[in-house]
């Protein structure tokens, strides 16, 4: 099995390398929505907005994806840096969502208490 670094190739311009990289974000991104839909079912999930930071989740995930960088010819400090990016973007998101939803579940539970005192 051959690592990612292996299947780099060889560009002589910018318009290449250019092109290489909006090829491999196109398959990022649809990765990354997906990553998204899942913080959206853990502030679901999760019973209190404490649960929403979870550090030793964060320092697993870090471990993990350091080892992995490094075994695929990566720098482990690199994706250290792009995965810290990309976890408090879905923290931020994971709050907003438990907000959302919560706020959605008292409105209802408002309504209810207002329909049923009228």
């Amino acid at each position: 099995m051959s690592r990612s670094i292996e299947q780099v190739q060889h560009c002589t311009t910018m318009a290449e390398v250019r092109r290489q990289i909006d090829a491999l974000d196109d398959i990022l991104v649809p990765l990354l929505v997906q990553r998204t839909g899942y913080m959206t079912q853990a502030a679901r999930i999760k019973q209190a907005d404490h649960q929403v930071r979870d550090e030793a989740r964060i320092q697993a995930i870090v471990d993990r994806v350091r080892e992995r960088a490094l075994a695929q010819g990566g720098q482990p400090d690199v994706m250290e840096t792009i995965y810290r990016g990309i976890m408090e973007a879905s923290i931020a998101h994971e709050h907003r969502e438990f907000a959302r939803l919560r706020a959605g579940h008292a409105s209802e539970a408002g309504a209810q208490t207002a329909g049923s005192a009228a």
